[in-house]
């Protein structure tokens, strides 16, 4: 049997329709992968198109790989020549050879989120700019959606006048441009608009790819922006054989720029685009797509489809309501460890999707309770952590030495005894000739009052010079080996002799691994190779799908993941849909979270479970919120609703709304009570710089700490709450490794 008829209809006709534009809409679970990787396979084998004219882009390297697995596949001889990539892995490949059309050198740094905080953080303070008003996230968001949009800082500036808020944006937006083109450095966002930008202005650029690329591949098209539009237009605009693959009843990622009306308006775009549906599902039962369906079709805004499948009616949904969030946390947490005592499931077949993150605290606190491992999917990102930063920034020292940033960071990382007044003479030293941080710490004898610093700045010098020849002939792994030594690193951290110290040192050994992995996977591994390659990991490709243990998850980290079972936790108006949103009253919003509740659905295999509580704690105050619209929405034929969850002891001493919100009371008053008894520790677990964890406040970073005799008064830059100042027996902030 040829591998074609192993497709449905609708794939066939999606497989063989290779020229001009057209518009895949693949529901849920409708095997659009397949249907990608046998439409490349056709495209060889049928069409006789060069495996070289072929690209197929995708969002997340989680994707990309999978994708990359399967044409290797099914093509066989000669795949290694398409294109399987990112749009932002595509568009650093194009750069590489083209950034110097722009003024870019081509071993050009890419800066994460940390690197850009850093340098708004620099200008905000030379502007006198106080961040407290703009916040360095706020201003970052507003820099990223102008570049989404192809507005550039000049653009940016001559469309605020009038509007001072937005004219400290503007200041802020061209500053920031110019840091990072003095440091040949680029941002995700310029991944993209720089690509856009050379192939506008360079014709014979242009050609060459037009050229290269004569079919063109999208998949998740519902998720592009208008900059991602804009390059895939400019590619396919000669032969026009664009082929993008997308369900505009899964675009969830507006406030990251996605722009749906760029599936919604395809055939405006291309007035002679040929349109097929998928809307056979392979994943779930058809009571769960039935649910789905019944949802979705309270949209206005979207392309009329269907989900059905071929699979049994499978389990009605079951619905339970709880008196609050801990009786919910409670019973999801004990009926998932019955059914894997009972040899019925596995833990990894589950996962708890909430509408936000906050939501997984108590959930947290019953797992660990009951000893069941768990992960969750979104937390601090290895490459995050600060010995991995650091190290990092000496590679990127090594490679790059115009990238301000790095060096800063490692000047004194381990301590020197080179100080920031000696520091700011060399910054002042730079900036004064337009010199890069590394080359003004090169000329530090012409630097005035250095004095015998100087020396300990030529030392880091030349070892950075060392390291740079070296890294002409010697492995990564060497390198990074010959780093750790050099700079004692690793020394300093075994003479902590903590338990802190040792799970650094392991972070390090298993950045090691990475090296290794890296140069046995590449065929010709560089420093700037393996630089681009950590930078453009994400949280989602890091998931181990082997590893046994219940998913704790966000709707939005679900996307395009799937289980046999899923809990969708805190179904209640105000919470999902969002307060926001409803207050708003704005049509668009509340589609868009209608469409998070259709991709949660849709990521249940077997069995799906919706839970409400009654009353939740929010802000420290108990809130009685309504049931979601979203479940009302779905049939009642499809609820089993004669499923009710095991009567426990904790529910039987449940008080009314009165007593609940009296309890509460009485325990705040206590915590209040012990606040006066100072037990100052001996040491603090964290210093500055380091990411910790405050019950209420959430995720900061410390930035400052000081010895007040009674107790350590610690300034914590939280991301959700801002910049507070507390006492660190009262704080009882966490560590996070």
């Amino acid at each position: 049997m040829s591998i074609y008829e192993t497709l449905n209809p609708m794939q066939q006709e999606a497989v063989c329709h290779t020229e001009g534009p057209l518009l895949i809409l693949a529901g849920a679970g409708s095997g659009k992968t397949r249907v990608l990787t046998h439409r490349i396979a056709w495209l060889i084998d049928e069409k006789g198109v060069n495996p070289w004219n072929i690209l197929a882009i995708t969002f997340t390297n989680k994707a990309a790989g999978e994708m990359r697995e399967r044409v290797d596949d099914i093509v066989g001889f000669g795949s290694e020549q398409i294109w399987v990539s990112t749009f932002h892995s595509a568009c650093v490949r194009i750069l590489r050879r083209f950034a110097d059309h722009l003024g870019y050198e081509r071993n050009f740094v890419i800066y994460d989120t940390d690197d850009q905080k850093s340098v708004i953080k620099e200008i905000c303070k030379r502007l006198n700019i106080d961040t407290k008003i703009y916040k360095e996230r706020a201003l970052l968001s507003a820099i990223s959606s102008a570049k989404n949009e192809m507005i550039d800082a000049k653009a940016y500036a001559l469309n605020v006048s009038g509007d001072f808020g937005k004219q400290r944006i503007a200041d802020v937006y061209g500053e920031y441009e110019k840091v990072l083109y003095k440091n040949n450095a680029m941002d995700f966002d310029d991944l993209l608009v720089k690509t856009v930008e050379v192939l506008r202005n360079n014709e014979d650029v242009l050609n060459y790819y037009q050229e290269r690329f004569k079919y063109i591949m999208v998949d998740e098209y519902q998720d592009t922006n208008t900059v991602q539009f804009r390059l895939v237009s400019l590619l396919a605009g000669k032969y026009r054989n664009l082929c993008v693959v997308g369900d505009d009843d899964q675009s969830i990622y507006k406030f990251r720029g996605a722009n749906i009306y760029n599936i919604l308006n395809f055939e405006k775009e291309f007035s002679d685009a040929k349109v097929i549906k998928l809307e056979q599902n392979y994943r779930s039962t058809q009571t769960i797509l039935d649910a789905a369906n019944s949802v979705i079709r309270h949209n206005k805004g979207r392309k009329e489809k269907t989900l059905w499948t071929a699979n049994e009616v499978g389990d009605k949904i079951v619905f339970h309501q709880y008196q609050n969030e801990y009786d919910e946390a409670y019973q999801v947490v004990e009926e998932i460890s019955r059914v894997v005592s009972q040899g019925k499931a596995h833990y990894n077949d589950y996962a708890i999707l909430y509408r936000t993150n906050a939501q997984s605290r108590v959930l947290e606190e019953k797992f660990v309770a009951r000893s069941i491992p768990y992960k969750i999917v979104g937390g601090i990102n290895f490459y995050q952590r600060r010995e991995i930063k650091d190290i990092l920034a000496y590679l990127k020292t090594i490679d790059n030495g115009r990238d301000d940033l790095a060096v800063r960071r490692i000047i004194n990382v381990p301590k020197r005894g080179i100080g920031m007044t000696t520091l700011n003479r060399v910054i002042e030293y730079g900036e004064a000739r337009d010199m890069s941080f590394f080359d003004a710490l090169e000329c530090c004898d012409d630097i005035p009052r250095i004095g015998k610093t100087g020396e300990k700045i030529k030392g880091f010098v030349n070892m950075i010079e060392v390291f740079r020849a070296q890294s002409e002939y010697i492995t990564l792994a060497e390198l990074l080996t010959n780093v750790l030594e050099e700079t004692g690193y690793i020394k300093e951290l075994e003479e902590e002799d903590t338990e802190v110290a040792q799970g650094r040192i392991e972070n390090i050994d298993e950045l090691m691994n990475k090296i290794v992995a890296y140069e046995e996977e590449e065929e010709e591994p560089t420093l700037s190779g393996f630089l681009e390659n950590v930078a453009l990991v994400s949280d989602i490709d890091s998931l181990d799908e082997a590893e046994d243990y219940v998913m704790l998850m966000t709707l939005h980290s679900a996307k395009g993941l799937e289980f046999p079972y899923v809990y969708m936790c805190g179904m209640e108006d105000g919470l999902f849909p969002s307060y926001m949103t409803i207050v708003n009253d704005d049509p668009e919003e509340i589609e868009e979270e209608r469409r998070l509740c259709y991709v949660g659905i849709t990521r249940a295999k077997k069995r799906l479970t919706m839970t409400y509580a009654k009353s939740r704690m929010v802000r420290g105050s108990t809130q009685y919120n309504m049931l979601s619209r979203f479940v009302k929405e779905i049939s009642p034929e499809l609820f089993d609703l004669g499923a009710k969850p095991e009567k426990t002891k904790q529910e039987s001493r449940i008080q009314r709304p009165s007593d609940f919100s009296r309890k509460q009371t009485t325990k705040v008053a206590t915590a209040y009570g012990k606040a006066f008894q100072v037990n100052k520790a001996a040491a603090l677990d964290y210093t500055v710089g380091d990411m910790v964890r405050h019950i209420k406040f959430g995720v900061g970073t410390v930035i400052n700490i000081v010895d007040g005799g009674k107790d350590y008064e610690v300034t914590v830059d939280f991301e959700k709450s801002g910049v507070k100042k507390m006492f660190a027996s009262f704080a009882k902030l966490k560590l996070i490794d």
